[in-house]
């Protein structure tokens, strides 16, 4: 089913986004914390793809094995990282031959050691090239990333919001967030813009902490901030991973009520291959179905 089509039903879209580990042991735990999640019934789940191109053979297995296997829908990230037009063909070929009908668009990051994204010979340079060779050929429902504090590279929000506005224009249907501890900073994102024109659906995206170093790690050198008042919380909980784990569970918890409350279409959660946080956080708004409140 296409994602267009699932965020085209009143009830909000619940999706979760895995990594593929880079052994075949890894990605046999992988699968089965996916298929513990299934009973959670998300609309669908996504698969990133490493920097460089180096999980793209798991990324399309795992797709692959989810969607055939588990019957979960299944979007395939694909990215302009380290692979020119005839390998990224080859690879919407697989995502297509694999029955899956959703990928998500990237320019993609820098390959490590890298301090700035080249184009590979014959590749793509920004992520709207991607979209539009998408369209071209292949009959994806695509989305794209959007970021509510303003990508690293951007010079400032305008010119931030334009360029997703030429990722939709080139045949986007939707937009994943980046992650964000600051439900304003969506909703301005979000004003901003439908007021360019912006008019998809645009999923705010989730990512539970579970660990105080590992999201200080994830933060830096990205324009995601932590909020002064959380930062405190966070800090007081350093020693104590179960106390810290607590915190980022209702802290999140609280946060997805609250966009969804106010007309969220659903929430992207960032699970680090992990469940239980995602588990407890969603448990929580399917009995309190805080949309359900809205004004």
């Amino acid at each position: 089913m296409r994602i267009s089509d699932i965020l085209a039903v009143p009830e909000p879209c619940f999706s979760f986004e895995f990594f593929p580990p880079k052994t075949d042991e890894g990605t046999a735990v992988l699968f089965e914390t996916v298929s513990t999640l299934r009973s959670l019934e998300p609309s669908f789940v996504s698969i990133t793809y490493g920097a460089g191109g180096g999980t793209r053979a798991r990324t399309l297995e795992l797709s692959q094995r989810i969607r055939r296997e588990l019957h979960v829908e299944t979007m395939a990230h694909v990215t302009c990282t380290g692979a020119g037009r005839d390998e990224i063909a080859a690879l919407l070929d697989g995502v297509r031959d694999g029955g899956i009908e959703n990928v998500l668009a990237l320019r993609g990051d820098p390959p490590a050691g890298s301090a700035r994204f080249e184009p590979p010979p014959d590749g793509f340079a920004h992520a709207d090239e991607l979209v539009a060779f998408v369209r071209e050929k292949w009959p994806f429902c695509t989305g794209v990333a959007g970021y509510p504090e303003c990508h690293p590279e951007s010079p400032d929000r305008y010119a931030d919001l334009l360029n997703l506005r030429r990722k939709v224009e080139a045949g986007a249907s939707f937009v994943v967030t980046q992650m964000f501890f600051d439900n304003s900073h969506f909703f301005e994102f979000e004003a901003q813009a439908r007021r360019l024109g912006i008019g998809v659906p645009i999923i705010p995206g989730i990512m539970p902490i579970t660990n105080v170093s590992q999201i200080e790690h994830f933060t830096q050198g990205v324009r995601v901030s932590i909020p002064e008042r959380l930062r405190r919380e966070l800090d007081r909980r350093r020693d104590d991973a179960k106390a810290a784990l607590e915190l980022g569970v209702a802290f999140a918890t609280l946060q997805c009520a609250d966009l969804l409350r106010r007309g969220a279409p659903g929430i992207h959660f960032y699970t680090l291959n992990k469940s239980s946080a995602t588990r407890a956080i969603l448990a929580a708004l399917r009995v309190s179905q805080p949309w359900r409140q809205r004004g």
